[in-house]
C-alpha cells in the first residue's frame, strides 16, 4: 500500500468518526424520551443509557463537540500536511503545472476534504440518524457514555464556559417541554392524512385538549332556559313540564332558585307511577351536585366520575345558582354538537348543488337567517310572523297555491308544495 493511499484511509476513517458523533447528536437530540423511557422500563439498559444523555443535554454536548472538533482538527492537519504534500509531488511531473503545484495541490486537498466531509461526514449520518433515532441513540449511548468519562475534566469546562456566557446574556436555559397541545394535534392531523386515523378523531382530540380551558360558564344552561321543580308542586304541573321539556332530570328547589335541595329524574317518577305510589318529590329527589361557575369542564368530568353523578348546578362567587351543565354538554364539546331526534325533525334550509335553496318553509326566521344569510329579510321591527311561510304569505298578502313565485333580495322565491292551506315547501334560485 503506497503512502498516499494510507493517509487517504486515514483521512476518510476520520471522517467516518466525526459523522458518527453526527449521526450520535442528532439521533439523541430527536429520539422521543416517552419512546425511551418505555424501553428502559420495558429492562433495555441501551435505552436507559439513552435516556441519561438526553435528559442531560450540557454533557452530552460537550462530550459530543469534543469529539468533533478533534476529529475535524485531526482530519484538516493530516490532510493539509501529508496528502497535500503527495499530491504536489505527482503535480510537479507535469512541466505546465509544476509552477502552480503547491497551492493548487492544497487547494484540491481542502475541496475534496470538505466535500467529503459535509457528505461522509455530516448529511448522511444526520439522515441515518433521523431514520431511526431511538435506536441509534440507544446502540450509542454506551460508547459516548465511556468518551464522556474519559473527557470528563474538559467536559465540565466547556460546561461552565457555556453557562458562564448563557448567564452574561441574561439568558435562561429553561427546560425544554417534551409535548404540546399543538404538536399532539399536528400529529392526528398527519396520522389523519396518512389513513391511521379517522377523519372525525383529529377534531375530538382538540376538544378534549381543550377541556381543561373551558369553563362551565361556557358550556352550562343558562339559569333562565333552565326547567325547574317546585319541591311542593303538585304531579300534574310536574308531569306538564316533564312532557313539555322533554328533559330528564330537573333540579328541586324550596322557596326560591338559590335554594336547591335535590335533583329528581323522570325514571324515579316512572317507577313509583308503575308501582302504583303517587311520586312524591320530596321523596325521589336526590343531593344535588354544585359546583363553582368557574371551574373547568375537564375538572367536573372527573368529578362526574368520582361521584356517579351526570348533571351539576353552577354557583357564582355569592352562592347563587347561574346554570346547569350535564354530561351531555361535556360530550357535544369534544364531538360537537348531539341533535336530539326532536331537534333533527326541525325545518331546515337545504343549499343544493345549482345554488338553488330547498326551505321547509315553517323555519322560523332566525334560523332562516343563519342558513342564507346573503337572503334580506324584512327588518324585524315590522314583522308580524315568526315562520318564512308568514314571510311569503304576508308578500302575496293571501294563502298561495302551488306554482306560485315571486322575486325578492335576488332570488326567485317559488311555492313548490303546500300542505292544505299552509306552505310546505319553498325553492329560492340566485336570480342572474
Amino acid at each position: 500500500m503506497s503512502a498516499m493511499t494510507l493517509e487517504i484511509a486515514v483521512i476518510f476513517a476520520l471522517l467516518l468518526a466525526n459523522g458518527l458523533f453526527a449521526m450520535s447528536e442528532i439521533a439523541v437530540v430527536s429520539a422521543r424520551k416517552a419512546r425511551l423511557r418505555q424501553r428502559a422500563e420495558a429492562g433495555n439498559s441501551r435505552a436507559r443509557a439513552a435516556l441519561e444523555l438526553a435528559e442531560n443535554p450540557n454533557r452530552f454536548l460537550a462530550t459530543v463537540q469534543v469529539g468533533i472538533t478533534l476529529v475535524g482538527t485531526l482530519a484538516a492537519a493530516f490532510g493539509g500536511a501529508r496528502v497535500a504534500g503527495s499530491l504536489a509531488g505527482f503535480l510537479t511531473q507535469v512541466p505546465w503545472l509544476e509552477p502552480y503545484a503547491q497551492p493548487l495541490s492544497f487547494g484540491l486537498v481542502v475541496a475534496a476534504i470538505t466535500l467529503a466531509s459535509l457528505i461522509i461526514g455530516e448529511l448522511v449520518p444526520k439522515r441515518l440518524g433521523l431514520a431511526n433515532p431511538e435506536g441509534i441513540a440507544a446502540f450509542i449511548a454506551g460508547p459516548l457514555g465511556a468518551l464522556s468519562r474519559i473527557v470528563s475534566p474538559l467536559v465540565t469546562l466547556l460546561g461552565w464556559g457555556t453557562d458562564a456566557v448563557l448567564k452574561l446574556f441574561r439568558i435562561e436555559a429553561k427546560p425544554v417541554v417534551e409535548v404540546t397541545e399543538e404538536e399532539v394535534g399536528l400529529l392526528v392531523r398527519e396520522g389523519m392524512r396518512a389513513g391511521v386515523f379517522h377523519p372525525s378523531e383529529p377534531a375530538m382530540v382538540e376538544g378534549v385538549l381543550a377541556l381543561d380551558r373551558l369553563t362551565l360558564g361556557e358550556l352550562m344552561t343558562p339559569r333562565a332556559k333552565i326547567i325547574w321543580v317546585n319541591v311542593h308542586e303538585p304531579h300534574d304541573a310536574i308531569w306538564h313540564k316533564i312532557v313539555v321539556s322533554g328533559h330528564t332530570t330537573y333540579p328541586v328547589y324550596d322557596g326560591n332558585l338559590d335554594h336547591v335541595v335535590g335533583v329528581v329524574t323522570v325514571n324515579a317518577i316512572y317507577a313509583n307511577l308503575a308501582a302504583g305510589i303517587p311520586p312524591r318529590v320530596k321523596d325521589l329527589m336526590t343531593p344535588p351536585l354544585v359546583v363553582p361557575a368557574t371551574q373547568s369542564a375537564s375538572a367536573l368530568l372527573e368529578t362526574f366520575k368520582r361521584t356517579g353523578k351526570h348533571i351539576a348546578l353552577a354557583a357564582d362567587e355569592f352562592g347563587g345558582i347561574v346554570g346547569l351543565v350535564s354530561l351531555h354538554d361535556i360530550m357535544e364539546a369534544i364531538i360537537g354538537e348531539l341533535p336530539s331526534p326532536d331537534e333533527r325533525l326541525k325545518p331546515r334550509a337545504k343549499r343544493r348543488e345549482d345554488g338553488s335553496v330547498l326551505v321547509d318553509a315553517i323555519i322560523e326566521l332566525d334560523e332562516f337567517a343563519r342558513a342564507v344569510p346573503d337572503f334580506q329579510l324584512p327588518p324585524a321591527a315590522g314583522r308580524h310572523y315568526q315562520t318564512f311561510a308568514g314571510f311569503i304569505m304576508q308578500q302575496l298578502g293571501r294563502v298561495p297555491a302551488e306554482g306560485e313565485a315571486f322575486d325578492w333580495s335576488g332570488y326567485r322565491v317559488e311555492v313548490i308544495d303546500m300542505d292544505g292551506h299552509r306552505v310546505d315547501k319553498v325553492l329560492l334560485m340566485r336570480q342572474p
